[in-house]
């Protein structure tokens, strides 16, 4: 009896159809198919794959967007899943573009090793996390939005309404949504009033909903981290987005440094001639890299310990963009040992460690 062929997929990932191709292992194009983005063309292209042999891997692109649920069904039926960066522009004027072409070099960029990474499962608490993230980042906007327009109405105000509201600070704001504007909408006064009291209450509203979307989150991150908020600087905003940034399975991350790599704190070669040094790393998750350089500031200002390693770097000659990179790979080091910890179930370190 003859053994199954083995075989590698690929495949583009678009809004309403998934473009699935097959080759084999020696990268002969097999067959290429459409599939919609429902769960029954979910399971019609597992099957379709299968039907052409032993499937060892699949590559796809778009494993965080249009093709997250696809990831997620083909991880739960077992299949290892890769996920592939679009080629640069030099190489799609090369091939040519099409989604039948997109899925075949998703499926070569396996065979070939240039795609090795792992996509997130996205199927557990972070992913919650994630979402919980995405309404508290609009409602922070949103505030800030509302403050400034309260401000801006201040400013242009009627003498009377302007003097009475001109030492109106940001923790006041809400005061204008006491107020009585009264019924004369035709005066700028009254109509001033009335917009500021509007507006105060929408601050108030998108307070308490950032509150709560806090409330929640923080619940999720100890659950998913437990010592991860007890770090210095650490909290609930920066605690979230690293968390997002290592995902569901931190175990794709091979080590710490791929984590600080991952995160744009890893240190970047700058040495020419007789100069050695490093410079600072501006690739990898941006997100990731503020909430580390927001820790950094954090601890700047509150802790000992990175006082003291500041003023004696200081003292060595060494400049504040480069400090800041030294903070930035210890405090990588530091979250990754407790995200890790998580997940296999270990006890993390102290936060002193």
């Amino acid at each position: 009896m003859s053994q199954p062929i083995e075989v590698i997929g690929g495949i583009d990932t678009h809004t309403d159809l998934h473009q699935a191709a097959v080759i084999d292992t020696i990268g002969r194009h097999l067959a290429t198919e459409a599939f919609p983005t429902t769960p029954t063309g979910y399971r019609d292209l597992l099957e379709w794959l299968h039907s052409h042999g032993q499937v060892l891997v699949v590559g796809m692109e778009g494993t965080g967007s249009f093709g997250a649920e696809l990831s997620r069904y083909l991880h739960t039926n077992q299949i290892t899943v890769i996920e592939v960066d679009r080629p640069d522009r030099r190489a799609r004027r090369a091939a040519g573009k099409s989604d039948p072409i997109d899925a075949y070099a998703a499926a070569t960029a396996v065979l070939a090793g240039r795609a090795t990474g792992t996509p997130k499962h996205r199927d557990g608490a972070v992913e919650a996390i994630r979402g919980l993230r995405v309404v508290r980042a609009s409602a922070v906007k949103a505030r800030t939005q509302t403050i400034n327009q309260i401000k801006s109405l201040i400013i242009t105000a009627p003498a009377a309404v302007r003097e009475a509201l001109r030492s109106l600070t940001t923790t006041e704001v809400r005061r204008p949504a006491a107020s009585r504007p009264g019924t004369d909408l035709a005066a700028p006064a009254t109509a001033v009033k009335l917009a500021l009291k509007r507006l105060a209450k929408r601050y108030r509203h998108l307070s308490e909903e950032i509150a709560e979307a806090d409330a929640d989150l923080r619940v999720l991150i100890t659950r998913t981290a437990p010592g991860l908020l007890a770090l210095p600087g650490v909290g609930t905003e920066t605690a979230g987005q690293l968390r997002v940034t290592a995902g569901d399975n931190p175990d794709r991350l091979a080590s710490e440094a791929s984590f600080a790599h991952l995160c744009a704190a890893s240190p970047v070669p700058a040495s020419s001639g007789r100069t050695d040094r490093h410079r600072l790393n501006r690739g990898g998750d941006r997100q990731a890299n503020r909430a580390l350089h927001t820790i950094v500031l954090v601890r700047m200002r509150h802790d000992p310990r990175t006082r003291d390693y500041v003023a004696r770097r200081t003292l060595e000659g060494l400049k504040t963009k480069d400090i800041f990179r030294c903070l930035k790979r210890f405090v990588a080091r530091e979250v990754y040992r407790h995200l890790t910890s998580a997940f296999t179930g270990a006890p993390g370190p102290s936060p002193a460690a």
